[in-house]
């Protein structure tokens, strides 16, 4: 499996913008600074570039692999919404 440059710099990218339109999108208070939303933003979009390639669907293209970037946002947004949700559910005590 190779990488490249293009896919490292699209998951970065993805991730960060992802990372903080999550804040934005998940309702209530979050405990969570952005710093965190960001991070899971980039990690989750770079586990994407790793699976579409695992899986064959990134494909090597002169443009923009719009396959690839699909994943990412998916990943990204799903990743961002879980560990926010969790972090709520947390800091919520029910006495």
């Amino acid at each position: 499996m190779e990488f490249t440059v293009w896919g490292i710099i699209t998951a970065l990218v993805v991730g960060l913008i992802v990372g903080a339109l999550g804040r934005l999108v998940v309702p209530g208070r979050q405990n969570m600074p952005i710093w965190l939303h960001l991070l899971i933003g980039v990690g989750a979009a770079l586990l994407g570039t790793v699976l579409a390639r695992a899986l064959g669907i990134a494909t090597a293209t002169a443009g923009i692999d719009w396959a690839e970037l699909l994943v990412q946002v998916v990943l990204a947004a799903i990743a961002v919404a879980l560990v926010a949700g969790v972090g709520r559910r947390r800091g919520v005590s029910h006495r």
